[in-house]
């Protein structure tokens, strides 16, 4: 494996050996010295055109952990601001030896383009609204440390749909691990395109978030991405909270054994309330806590020589 894209490039058995691996990394973090020599020599590049805290973060702690060299780069402090393209720009850091860039960029498809121009290790730290796959590994792995074994555990994921990468993403990795899945949004935030997969023995689709919260091995909120919202998408944030929102009266409806996540950044108050986020139930600093766990593991796979092929 040479790349991270898109999770559609992932089997199921490649998969379950970055979630196994991750299991190990995990460990390192409750020791004194947040150490190992794995990746000692390699040099990673995270190169940010979006801004981000936990997906940046933990990249470059997994590499630090992984005692890579790490180093951040974001649109504005290069060559682009000044006018040079994004191909010249990552061929020139890709000429100077750099084993890995980790992109995250507002075109969907961009990451994929790089990995054509240049001769490193490219992953994808999202790109538009196409993709996220590191978030969407981070998060089986979170509820697979809660609930076990994903097949045939029933996720629904909630909410702004269409302007989602992570839910690209978890859905073809929830999928490929046997979970079923429900997508629960206004017909307004549901992709177009839903043909496909609405049509697939495994994914449901409902408007009706009550109906759907008494069912469910795990919740997954998304938040409402309102910077990438030209149009009156829903009528007010009120009652989108009121229709849509995991609120206080909604911790309910789930069963007892039932998880909640989100991906984060989170709107609080309106497509999670502050006493879901902070329930007990809740696993949102858990897929924080996995996220570095996970990306070392992804690292480890894509630098060391070792894992699988692809």
């Amino acid at each position: 494996m040479k790349h991270l894209l898109s999770i559609e490039d992932l089997s199921r058995d490649e998969i379950e050996e970055i979630l196994d691996t991750a299991v190990s990394m995990h460990e390192v973090q409750h020791r004194d010295i947040k150490k190992l020599p794995t990746l000692r020599g390699r040099t990673i590049i995270n190169f940010f055109f979006e801004d981000s805290t936990r997906t940046r973060s933990s990249f470059e702690l997994a590499g630090k952990w992984l005692s890579a060299d790490t180093i951040n780069l974001t649109g504005k402090g290069t060559s682009i601001s000044k006018g040079e393209s994004l191909r010249d720009t990552v061929m020139t850091i890709d000429a100077m030896g750099v084993d890995m860039m980790i992109i995250r960029h507002m075109a969907s498809g961009a990451p994929a383009q790089i990995a054509q121009w240049t001769k490193c290790s490219i992953v994808n730290a999202g790109d538009g609204t196409h993709e996220h796959p590191s978030q969407a590994l981070l998060d089986a792995y979170t509820m697979r440390n809660r609930l076990g074994d994903l097949e045939g555990k029933h996720v629904a994921m909630v909410g702004d749909l269409t302007h989602s990468r992570v839910f690209r993403s978890n859905l073809l990795c929830l999928r490929k691990l046997g979970a079923e899945v429900t997508l629960v949004a206004p017909p307004t935030l549901l992709p177009s395109g839903m043909g496909p997969w609405a049509q697939a023995e495994d994914v449901t689709v409902s408007h009706d978030l009550d109906a759907v919260l008494p069912t469910v091995d795990a919740v997954m909120m998304l938040r409402v991405q309102r910077e990438r919202m030209s149009g009156g998408f829903f009528p007010t944030a009120r009652e989108y909270a009121v229709t849509y929102g995991l609120t206080k009266e909604r911790l309910r409806l789930l069963p007892d054994h039932a998880v909640i996540c989100h991906p984060g950044p989170m709107n609080r108050g309106l497509e999670i309330s502050g006493d879901a986020a902070d329930a007990a139930q809740s696993l949102v600093l858990d897929q924080v806590s996995a996220g570095v766990a996970v990306r070392m593991s992804i690292l480890y796979h894509l630098l060391s020589g070792e894992g699988t092929s692809a």
